[in-house]
């Protein structure tokens, strides 16, 4: 009997999504005899079936292209905004998984989109994932597509970056993706030389970073490179924003653990901006003039590399044949040069960060890169 999947790609944009919807599109419809169609723009699209039947015409040409030629969105199944109202969308979505007589979901994105997918789960749908961000915080997986690709970007950034700062003897501060994991921030201060590589796992001392510059200066390095996550804070801040968690944590009534959500909701955004003001700070305590380049949106775009389209194309063909097994419930991960099925529910709630003990943070301290603390 035919079977038939649905695929989306949620959350944000990231290098090698169409390289997986072509390994499972030409697996399942060449290899397995299945049909696959596509919901666009993420769970919203698949509340409102908007579809693309996924065929070998479709995925023609499409290994090479950046973003997802689905489109996405970060809307919530339960949390969907619809008329000015946030609604619950559940049941709209699973009426339109039974109109489509799907055997399978399969929904391709981060730690949102793996949260999404297991409500649907429990909500009677058979559900697949694979894992995808530029981050790499993905629990469970050795890696995410689309990360090679940002690193590969964030470091040429870095390597650009070092001939400004050397002709006009700068500090140079780039600030690279990743709010909580700093895999990013790491890999490519490491592989770009930078002096200084600041990650949200590490919380640092500005005083130190600061001497790290002005040692380099004494030693007649009149330069620097300041690598560092947009989720990389002080260890003051990171105190006051464990200090509030902790607290919400211990709330035994409504008010006070809506006090302890509004304190963390004002530390988590009184950090917006925090490049700029570490600059700032560092230009004060150094004498040295510092310059921020953000990177933003430019990590996320552009062709895959070679590394990123043989992953999503390895999981995207282990996600067919794992349909084909009728195996579900299941993230497709990376393990080795192998894939292995990872229940969902071991994924959610779950973050892959950077261990303090990690051999990329051993050689970037043996490389002398100053990490802050």
């Amino acid at each position: 009997m035919t079977k038939y999947i649905g695929i989306l790609t949620a959350g944000g944009d990231s290098p090698g999504l169409n390289a997986a919807l072509r390994g499972i599109g030409k697996a399942a419809t060449g290899y397995f005899g299945m049909q696959v169609i596509g919901f666009k723009d993420g769970f919203r699209g698949l509340m409102e079936n908007r579809i693309i039947r996924l065929e070998p015409s479709t995925l023609s040409g499409i290994l090479t292209i950046g973003g997802t030629v689905l489109g996405t969105s970060r809307d919530k199944p339960h949390r969907m905004p619809i008329g000015g109202k946030m609604l619950d969308m559940t049941e709209v979505i699973v009426d339109n998984y039974n109109r489509h007589n799907l055997d399978v979901l399969v929904c391709m994105g981060g730690g949102g989109t793996h949260k999404n997918a297991y409500h649907l789960m429990q909500k009677g749908l058979n559900i697949i994932t694979l894992p995808k961000t530029i981050d790499n915080d993905v629990a469970k997986t050795d890696v995410t597509f689309g990360f090679d690709t940002a690193l590969g970007i964030a470091t040429e950034a870095i390597d650009r970056l070092h001939s400004t700062a050397h002709s006009h003897h700068r500090i140079i501060v780039v600030e690279i993706m990743g709010h909580n994991a700093g895999w990013l921030a790491l890999g490519a201060g490491v592989s770009g030389g930078a002096d200084v590589i600041l990650i949200p796992e590490i919380p640092y001392d500005i005083e130190n970073v600061a001497e790290a510059i002005r040692w380099r200066s004494r030693a007649g390095k009149n330069f620097s490179i300041v690598a560092v996550a947009e989720g990389a804070m002080s260890k003051q801040e990171a105190k006051a924003i464990r200090t509030a968690e902790e607290t919400k944590t211990k709330a035994k009534d409504k008010a006070a653990q809506k006090k302890a959500k509004a304190k963390l909701k004002e530390l988590e955004s009184r950090h917006s901006g925090n490049t700029l003001r570490l600059a700032n700070q560092l230009e004060q305590l150094t004498g040295l003039e510092a310059r921020v380049t953000i990177l933003g949106h430019l990590q996320r775009g552009g062709t895959p590399s070679a590394a990123d389209r043989l992953l999503a194309t390895r999981l995207g063909t282990a996600c067919a044949d794992f349909v084909n097994q009728g195996l579900y419930g299941v993230m497709v991960a990376a393990r080795g040069e192998g894939v292995e099925p990872v229940p969902v529910e071991e994924v959610v709630g779950q973050r892959k960060l950077v261990p303090p003990d990690h051999p990329w943070v051993k050689s970037a301290r043996l490389i002398g890169a100053n990490l802050g603390d």
